[in-house]
Protein backbone atom coordinates (compact mmCIF):
# COMPACT_ATOMS: atom_id res chain seq x y z
CA UNK A 1 0.00 0.00 0.00
CA UNK A 2 2.81 2.39 0.86
CA UNK A 3 6.36 2.27 2.16
CA UNK A 4 7.64 3.91 5.30
CA UNK A 5 11.10 5.24 6.04
CA UNK A 6 11.52 2.73 8.84
CA UNK A 7 11.52 5.17 11.75
CA UNK A 8 8.20 4.15 13.31
CA UNK A 9 8.40 2.02 16.40
CA UNK A 10 12.17 1.56 16.24
CA UNK A 11 12.25 -0.19 19.58
CA UNK A 12 9.51 -2.66 18.68
CA UNK A 13 11.01 -3.35 15.28
CA UNK A 14 14.54 -3.88 16.59
CA UNK A 15 13.19 -6.30 19.18
CA UNK A 16 11.32 -8.11 16.47
CA UNK A 17 14.29 -8.32 14.15
CA UNK A 18 16.38 -9.68 16.99
CA UNK A 19 14.34 -12.88 17.14
CA UNK A 20 13.92 -13.63 13.43
CA UNK A 21 14.22 -17.22 12.34
CA UNK A 22 16.36 -17.80 9.26
CA UNK A 23 14.18 -18.53 6.29
CA UNK A 24 10.87 -18.40 8.12
CA UNK A 25 8.53 -16.57 10.43
CA UNK A 26 9.29 -15.63 13.99
CA UNK A 27 7.84 -18.33 16.24
CA UNK A 28 5.45 -17.46 19.01
CA UNK A 29 7.02 -16.87 22.40
CA UNK A 30 5.52 -17.31 25.84
CA UNK A 31 8.04 -15.52 28.05
CA UNK A 32 7.42 -12.88 30.72
CA UNK A 33 7.16 -10.02 28.23
CA UNK A 34 4.57 -11.87 26.14
CA UNK A 35 2.59 -12.51 29.33
CA UNK A 36 2.78 -8.82 30.20
CA UNK A 37 1.88 -7.71 26.70
CA UNK A 38 -1.09 -10.07 26.69
CA UNK A 39 -2.96 -7.71 29.02
CA UNK A 40 -2.23 -4.60 26.95
CA UNK A 41 -5.69 -4.65 25.36
CA UNK A 42 -7.91 -5.22 28.41
CA UNK A 43 -8.62 -1.48 28.63
CA UNK A 44 -11.14 -1.86 25.80
CA UNK A 45 -12.12 -5.50 26.35
CA UNK A 46 -13.32 -5.35 29.95
CA UNK A 47 -15.65 -2.30 29.75
CA UNK A 48 -17.48 -3.64 26.70
CA UNK A 49 -17.77 -7.15 28.15
CA UNK A 50 -19.19 -5.78 31.41
CA UNK A 51 -21.68 -3.63 29.48
CA UNK A 52 -22.83 -6.54 27.32
CA UNK A 53 -23.34 -8.72 30.39
CA UNK A 54 -24.93 -6.25 32.79
CA UNK A 55 -27.00 -4.10 30.40
CA UNK A 56 -27.89 -6.43 27.53
CA UNK A 57 -27.97 -9.65 29.52
CA UNK A 58 -25.59 -11.54 27.23
CA UNK A 59 -24.43 -14.84 28.74
CA UNK A 60 -20.73 -14.36 29.65
CA UNK A 61 -20.00 -18.01 28.83
CA UNK A 62 -20.43 -17.77 25.05
CA UNK A 63 -19.21 -14.18 24.89
CA UNK A 64 -15.87 -14.88 26.61
CA UNK A 65 -15.42 -18.33 25.09
CA UNK A 66 -15.57 -16.99 21.54
CA UNK A 67 -13.24 -14.13 22.40
CA UNK A 68 -10.77 -16.66 23.77
CA UNK A 69 -11.02 -18.98 20.78
CA UNK A 70 -10.63 -16.07 18.34
CA UNK A 71 -7.58 -14.72 20.19
CA UNK A 72 -5.85 -18.10 20.19
CA UNK A 73 -6.63 -18.64 16.50
CA UNK A 74 -5.29 -15.18 15.57
CA UNK A 75 -2.14 -15.64 17.64
CA UNK A 76 -1.35 -19.03 16.13
CA UNK A 77 -2.13 -17.96 12.56
CA UNK A 78 -0.59 -14.47 12.35
CA UNK A 79 2.20 -14.89 14.91
CA UNK A 80 1.99 -11.17 15.68
CA UNK A 81 -0.11 -9.39 18.35
CA UNK A 82 -3.09 -8.98 15.97
CA UNK A 83 -5.81 -8.01 18.48
CA UNK A 84 -9.35 -9.28 18.86
CA UNK A 85 -11.62 -6.51 20.13
CA UNK A 86 -15.35 -5.83 20.44
CA UNK A 87 -16.72 -3.86 17.49
CA UNK A 88 -17.12 -0.49 19.13
CA UNK A 89 -19.89 1.11 17.06
CA UNK A 90 -22.04 -2.01 17.35
CA UNK A 91 -21.28 -2.30 21.06
CA UNK A 92 -22.10 1.30 21.84
CA UNK A 93 -25.30 1.25 19.78
CA UNK A 94 -26.45 -2.05 21.28
CA UNK A 95 -25.88 -0.94 24.87
CA UNK A 96 -27.55 2.43 24.28
CA UNK A 97 -30.42 1.02 22.24
CA UNK A 98 -31.57 -1.67 24.65
CA UNK A 99 -32.04 -4.30 21.92
CA UNK A 100 -32.15 -8.06 22.42
CA UNK A 101 -29.07 -10.29 22.40
CA UNK A 102 -30.58 -12.08 19.37
CA UNK A 103 -30.42 -8.88 17.28
CA UNK A 104 -26.83 -8.40 18.45
CA UNK A 105 -25.91 -11.92 17.35
CA UNK A 106 -27.68 -11.34 14.03
CA UNK A 107 -25.56 -8.26 13.41
CA UNK A 108 -22.50 -10.45 13.93
CA UNK A 109 -23.67 -12.83 11.22
CA UNK A 110 -24.36 -10.11 8.65
CA UNK A 111 -21.12 -8.32 9.59
CA UNK A 112 -19.19 -11.53 9.08
CA UNK A 113 -20.86 -12.22 5.75
CA UNK A 114 -20.08 -8.70 4.49
CA UNK A 115 -16.37 -8.80 5.30
CA UNK A 116 -15.97 -12.36 4.06
CA UNK A 117 -17.48 -11.45 0.68
CA UNK A 118 -15.44 -8.23 0.44
CA UNK A 119 -12.28 -10.17 1.19
CA UNK A 120 -12.84 -13.26 -0.97
CA UNK A 121 -13.94 -11.28 -4.02
CA UNK A 122 -10.93 -8.99 -3.77
CA UNK A 123 -13.14 -5.90 -3.63
CA UNK A 124 -11.18 -4.57 -0.67
CA UNK A 125 -8.02 -4.12 -2.77
CA UNK A 126 -9.68 -1.34 -4.77
CA UNK A 127 -10.69 0.45 -1.58
CA UNK A 128 -7.22 -0.04 -0.08
CA UNK A 129 -5.62 1.72 -3.05
CA UNK A 130 -7.32 4.91 -1.91
CA UNK A 131 -5.65 4.65 1.48
CA UNK A 132 -2.51 6.69 0.87
CA UNK A 133 0.06 7.21 3.59
CA UNK A 134 -1.34 10.55 4.89
CA UNK A 135 -4.85 9.07 5.10
CA UNK A 136 -3.71 5.98 6.98
CA UNK A 137 -1.46 7.96 9.31
CA UNK A 138 -4.34 10.33 10.01
CA UNK A 139 -6.62 7.45 10.97
CA UNK A 140 -3.95 6.04 13.27
CA UNK A 141 -3.29 9.43 14.86
CA UNK A 142 -6.99 10.07 15.39
CA UNK A 143 -7.58 6.63 16.86
CA UNK A 144 -4.55 6.99 19.09
CA UNK A 145 -5.68 10.34 20.42
CA UNK A 146 -9.18 8.95 20.96
CA UNK A 147 -7.65 6.29 23.20
CA UNK A 148 -5.59 8.91 25.01
CA UNK A 149 -8.65 11.07 25.69
CA UNK A 150 -10.75 8.08 26.76
CA UNK A 151 -7.94 6.97 29.05
CA UNK A 152 -7.79 10.38 30.68
CA UNK A 153 -11.56 10.38 31.21
CA UNK A 154 -11.26 7.13 33.15
CA UNK A 155 -8.21 8.31 35.08
CA UNK A 156 -9.73 11.53 36.41
CA UNK A 157 -12.18 9.57 38.58
CA UNK A 158 -9.27 8.45 40.79
CA UNK A 159 -6.49 10.95 40.07
CA UNK A 160 -4.14 9.76 42.82
CA UNK A 161 -4.32 6.14 41.75
CA UNK A 162 -3.99 7.13 38.10
CA UNK A 163 -1.00 9.36 38.82
CA UNK A 164 0.82 6.64 40.75
CA UNK A 165 -0.03 4.03 38.12
CA UNK A 166 1.07 6.23 35.23
CA UNK A 167 4.35 7.26 36.89
CA UNK A 168 5.16 3.68 37.90
CA UNK A 169 4.41 2.40 34.41
CA UNK A 170 6.61 4.99 32.70
CA UNK A 171 9.49 4.07 35.00
CA UNK A 172 9.11 0.33 34.44
CA UNK A 173 8.55 0.43 30.68
CA UNK A 174 12.30 0.67 30.20
CA UNK A 175 13.06 -2.00 32.82
CA UNK A 176 13.51 -5.41 31.14
CA UNK A 177 13.47 -7.31 34.44
CA UNK A 178 10.12 -6.09 35.80
CA UNK A 179 7.32 -5.99 33.21
CA UNK A 180 5.32 -2.82 33.73
CA UNK A 181 2.00 -4.57 33.17
CA UNK A 182 2.53 -6.96 36.07
CA UNK A 183 3.20 -4.10 38.47
CA UNK A 184 0.21 -2.20 37.08
CA UNK A 185 -2.15 -5.14 37.57
CA UNK A 186 -0.91 -5.74 41.13
CA UNK A 187 -1.40 -2.06 41.94
CA UNK A 188 -4.91 -2.24 40.50
CA UNK A 189 -5.88 -5.27 42.59
CA UNK A 190 -4.50 -3.71 45.78
CA UNK A 191 -6.28 -0.43 45.07
CA UNK A 192 -9.55 -2.24 44.36
CA UNK A 193 -9.40 -4.13 47.65
CA UNK A 194 -8.39 -1.05 49.67
CA UNK A 195 -11.19 1.07 48.22
CA UNK A 196 -13.73 -1.75 48.56
CA UNK A 197 -12.80 -4.17 51.38
CA UNK A 198 -16.01 -6.13 50.76
CA UNK A 199 -14.46 -7.26 47.46
CA UNK A 200 -12.39 -9.87 49.32
CA UNK A 201 -15.59 -11.44 50.59
CA UNK A 202 -17.08 -11.44 47.12
CA UNK A 203 -13.97 -13.05 45.66
CA UNK A 204 -14.06 -15.74 48.36
CA UNK A 205 -17.56 -16.67 47.21
CA UNK A 206 -16.67 -16.96 43.52
CA UNK A 207 -18.37 -20.01 42.10
CA UNK A 208 -16.41 -22.61 40.16
CA UNK A 209 -18.68 -24.49 37.81
CA UNK A 210 -17.90 -26.04 34.46
CA UNK A 211 -20.20 -25.16 31.55
CA UNK A 212 -19.87 -25.55 27.78
CA UNK A 213 -21.24 -23.04 25.24
CA UNK A 214 -24.44 -24.06 23.49
CA UNK A 215 -25.30 -23.68 19.84
CA UNK A 216 -27.73 -20.75 19.76
CA UNK A 217 -28.40 -19.89 16.13
CA UNK A 218 -32.01 -21.01 16.47
CA UNK A 219 -32.70 -17.98 18.71
CA UNK A 220 -32.24 -15.56 15.81
CA UNK A 221 -35.36 -14.60 13.82
CA UNK A 222 -35.71 -12.71 10.54
CA UNK A 223 -36.70 -9.49 12.31
CA UNK A 224 -33.51 -9.78 14.41
CA UNK A 225 -31.48 -9.98 11.19
CA UNK A 226 -33.19 -6.89 9.77
CA UNK A 227 -32.72 -4.94 13.01
CA UNK A 228 -29.12 -6.04 13.45
CA UNK A 229 -28.18 -5.22 9.87
CA UNK A 230 -29.78 -1.79 9.65
CA UNK A 231 -28.97 -0.51 13.13
CA UNK A 232 -25.59 -2.10 13.79
CA UNK A 233 -23.89 -3.75 10.81
CA UNK A 234 -24.12 -0.85 8.35
CA UNK A 235 -22.93 1.90 10.77
CA UNK A 236 -20.00 -0.32 11.81
CA UNK A 237 -18.62 -0.85 8.29
CA UNK A 238 -16.77 2.50 7.90
CA UNK A 239 -15.20 2.20 11.36
CA UNK A 240 -14.02 -1.34 10.68
CA UNK A 241 -12.64 -0.35 7.28
CA UNK A 242 -10.52 2.45 8.67
CA UNK A 243 -9.47 0.93 11.97
CA UNK A 244 -9.58 -2.86 11.62
CA UNK A 245 -8.61 -3.26 7.97
CA UNK A 246 -6.53 -0.34 6.68
CA UNK A 247 -4.88 0.88 9.90
CA UNK A 248 -4.16 -2.53 11.42
CA UNK A 249 -2.57 -3.72 8.16
CA UNK A 250 -0.26 -0.72 8.03
CA UNK A 251 0.59 -0.99 11.73
CA UNK A 252 1.36 -4.70 11.58
CA UNK A 253 3.52 -4.39 8.48
CA UNK A 254 5.45 -1.44 9.91
CA UNK A 255 6.18 -3.25 13.16
CA UNK A 256 6.61 -6.80 11.88
CA UNK A 257 7.79 -6.70 8.25
CA UNK A 258 8.80 -10.38 8.46
CA UNK A 259 5.16 -11.31 9.18
CA UNK A 260 3.12 -9.11 6.81
CA UNK A 261 -0.65 -9.18 6.43
CA UNK A 262 -2.94 -7.81 3.74
CA UNK A 263 -6.24 -5.96 3.82
CA UNK A 264 -7.80 -9.00 2.17
CA UNK A 265 -6.57 -11.27 4.96
CA UNK A 266 -7.98 -8.93 7.60
CA UNK A 267 -11.36 -8.94 5.87
CA UNK A 268 -11.52 -12.72 5.55
CA UNK A 269 -10.35 -13.18 9.13
CA UNK A 270 -13.03 -10.88 10.51
CA UNK A 271 -15.60 -12.46 8.25
CA UNK A 272 -14.92 -15.99 9.47
CA UNK A 273 -14.79 -15.21 13.18
CA UNK A 274 -17.99 -13.14 13.06
CA UNK A 275 -19.87 -15.86 11.21
CA UNK A 276 -18.81 -18.45 13.80
CA UNK A 277 -18.97 -16.32 16.96
CA UNK A 278 -22.75 -15.68 17.14
CA UNK A 279 -23.48 -19.39 16.76
CA UNK A 280 -22.12 -19.94 20.26
CA UNK A 281 -23.17 -16.69 21.95
CA UNK A 282 -20.26 -14.47 20.90
CA UNK A 283 -20.55 -10.78 20.01
CA UNK A 284 -19.20 -8.98 16.88
CA UNK A 285 -15.39 -8.71 16.95
CA UNK A 286 -12.67 -7.00 14.91
CA UNK A 287 -8.90 -6.43 14.65
CA UNK A 288 -8.59 -2.91 16.13
CA UNK A 289 -5.29 -1.09 15.56
CA UNK A 290 -5.33 0.35 19.07
CA UNK A 291 -5.29 -3.14 20.52
CA UNK A 292 -2.03 -4.02 18.79
CA UNK A 293 -0.49 -0.80 20.09
CA UNK A 294 -1.47 -1.81 23.62
CA UNK A 295 -0.04 -5.30 23.30
CA UNK A 296 3.23 -3.98 21.84
CA UNK A 297 3.57 -1.14 24.35
CA UNK A 298 3.62 -3.58 27.24
CA UNK A 299 6.03 -6.08 25.68
CA UNK A 300 4.28 -8.35 23.17
CA UNK A 301 6.24 -9.15 20.02
CA UNK A 302 4.57 -12.37 18.82
CA UNK A 303 1.20 -14.06 18.71
CA UNK A 304 2.07 -15.81 21.95
CA UNK A 305 0.53 -12.90 23.85
CA UNK A 306 -2.84 -13.58 22.21
CA UNK A 307 -2.61 -17.31 22.89
CA UNK A 308 -1.92 -16.52 26.56
CA UNK A 309 -4.80 -14.06 26.94
CA UNK A 310 -7.15 -16.24 24.92
CA UNK A 311 -6.40 -19.23 27.15
CA UNK A 312 -7.07 -17.18 30.29
CA UNK A 313 -10.35 -15.89 28.88
CA UNK A 314 -11.46 -19.43 27.94
CA UNK A 315 -10.72 -20.70 31.45
CA UNK A 316 -12.76 -17.85 32.93
CA UNK A 317 -15.58 -18.63 30.50
CA UNK A 318 -15.70 -22.36 31.14
CA UNK A 319 -15.21 -22.34 34.92
CA UNK A 320 -16.05 -18.84 36.24
CA UNK A 321 -18.69 -17.47 33.87
CA UNK A 322 -21.13 -16.87 36.73
CA UNK A 323 -18.61 -14.68 38.57
CA UNK A 324 -17.21 -12.55 35.72
CA UNK A 325 -18.56 -9.28 37.12
CA UNK A 326 -16.82 -9.87 40.45
CA UNK A 327 -13.52 -10.88 38.82
CA UNK A 328 -13.47 -7.77 36.65
CA UNK A 329 -13.91 -5.55 39.72
CA UNK A 330 -10.22 -6.19 40.39
CA UNK A 331 -9.39 -3.82 37.52
CA UNK A 332 -10.24 -0.24 38.61
CA UNK A 333 -11.29 2.20 35.85
CA UNK A 334 -8.25 4.39 36.57
CA UNK A 335 -5.87 1.49 35.87
CA UNK A 336 -7.74 0.59 32.69
CA UNK A 337 -7.47 4.27 31.78
CA UNK A 338 -3.69 4.16 32.11
CA UNK A 339 -3.58 1.13 29.79
CA UNK A 340 -5.77 2.92 27.25
CA UNK A 341 -3.72 6.11 27.53
CA UNK A 342 -0.43 4.36 26.84
CA UNK A 343 -1.90 2.25 24.03
CA UNK A 344 -3.20 5.41 22.38
CA UNK A 345 0.13 7.17 22.72
CA UNK A 346 1.91 4.15 21.25
CA UNK A 347 -0.40 4.15 18.24
CA UNK A 348 -0.18 7.91 17.75
CA UNK A 349 3.63 7.99 17.57
CA UNK A 350 3.57 5.87 14.42
CA UNK A 351 2.81 9.04 12.46
CA UNK A 352 6.27 10.46 13.03
CA UNK A 353 7.40 9.02 9.70
CA UNK A 354 4.98 11.24 7.76
CA UNK A 355 7.85 13.43 6.58
CA UNK A 356 8.08 17.18 6.08
CA UNK A 357 5.84 17.71 3.07
CA UNK A 358 3.21 20.22 4.16
CA UNK A 359 0.35 18.80 2.09
CA UNK A 360 0.75 15.28 3.50
CA UNK A 361 1.03 16.56 7.07
CA UNK A 362 -2.06 18.71 6.49
CA UNK A 363 -4.09 15.73 5.22
CA UNK A 364 -2.99 13.67 8.20
CA UNK A 365 -4.12 16.32 10.71
CA UNK A 366 -7.49 16.80 9.02
CA UNK A 367 -8.11 13.06 8.85
CA UNK A 368 -7.08 12.66 12.51
CA UNK A 369 -9.55 15.32 13.57
CA UNK A 370 -12.43 13.66 11.74
CA UNK A 371 -11.31 10.21 12.93
CA UNK A 372 -11.83 11.26 16.53
CA UNK A 373 -15.46 11.80 15.56
CA UNK A 374 -16.22 9.20 12.85
CA UNK A 375 -13.75 6.83 11.21
CA UNK A 376 -15.74 6.42 7.99
CA UNK A 377 -16.15 10.14 7.42
CA UNK A 378 -12.44 10.61 8.13
CA UNK A 379 -11.53 8.08 5.44
CA UNK A 380 -13.74 9.70 2.81
CA UNK A 381 -12.61 13.24 3.67
CA UNK A 382 -8.98 12.14 3.62
CA UNK A 383 -9.22 10.47 0.21
CA UNK A 384 -10.95 13.51 -1.31
CA UNK A 385 -8.55 16.03 0.23
CA UNK A 386 -5.44 14.02 -0.59
CA UNK A 387 -6.55 13.51 -4.21
CA UNK A 388 -7.35 17.20 -4.62
CA UNK A 389 -3.94 18.23 -3.29
CA UNK A 390 -2.01 15.68 -5.35
CA UNK A 391 -3.75 16.75 -8.57
CA UNK A 392 -3.35 20.40 -7.59
CA UNK A 393 -7.05 21.12 -7.73
CA UNK A 394 -6.51 23.02 -4.50
CA UNK A 395 -3.48 24.40 -2.70
CA UNK A 396 -2.71 25.06 0.96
Amino acid sequence: MFQTDGSAHDGARSATEGILVHGGKTPNRYDAMEWAGAFGDIGTLIPFVVAYITILGVDPLGLLFMFGVSKIAAGLFYKTPIPIQPMKAIGAAAVAGGITPAALFASGLTTGLFWLVIGLTGTIKYVARLATKPVVRGIMLGLGMTFVVEGIHRMVGSPWLAGIALAMTFVLLSNPKIPAMFALLILGVVAAVVSNPALLGELAQVNIGFRLPRFGLHQIRWDDIVTGTLLFTLPQIPLTLGNAVVAITAENNDLFPDRPVTERTMCVSQGVMNLVSPMFGGVPMCHGAGGMAGHVRFGARTGGSLVILGSIVIVIALFFSQSVAVIFKMFPPAVLGVILFLAGAELAVTVRDIGTKKSEFYVMIVVAGFAMWHMGVAFVVGVILDTALRREWIKI
